[in-house]
C-alpha cells in the first residue's frame, strides 16, 4: 500500500516582478569598435551580428538601444561593462531608462 502525502496551501503569495529597464549605449570617439562589440557579446550576450549592428547605430546616431532587462540585472551588466572599459582606459558609457 502506497501512502500519498497530503499537501495543503496555507497562504497565497504573489511574486512581484521587478520593473524592466532599457539599456542604452552612448557613442564616444575613443573606444575602439571591436572593444564595444566584444563588450556587447560577452557582457550583454548579443550575437556578433547584433552587437555589430548596435555598435554601428550608436556610432552614427550617438546612442543605441541594447536590450531590456529587470533593473537589478541591467545595472549589474552596465557596471561590468563600465569596469571592463575602465580597466582598458576607455570612456565607454551605458545608461538605463524605464521601459
Amino acid at each position: 500500500m502506497q501512502v500519498t502525502p497530503e499537501i495543503r496551501v496555507t497562504e497565497k503569495t504573489k511574486t512581484k516582478l521587478e520593473p524592466l529597464y532599457r539599456i542604452i549605449i552612448h557613442n564616444d570617439n575613443v573606444t575602439p569598435m571591436d572593444f564595444v562589440v566584444n563588450v556587447l557579446t560577452s557582457i550583454f550576450v548579443l550575437s556578433q551580428p547584433g552587437a555589430l549592428e548596435v555598435m554601428l547605430i550608436a556610432h552614427y546616431k550617438g546612442a543605441a538601444y541594447v536590450q531590456t532587462l529587470p533593473k537589478t540585472e541591467a545595472l549589474k551588466r552596465i557596471n561590468k561593462a563600465h569596469f571592463a572599459a575602465g580597466l582598458d582606459g576607455y570612456p565607454l558609457h551605458f545608461s538605463v531608462e524605464p521601459e
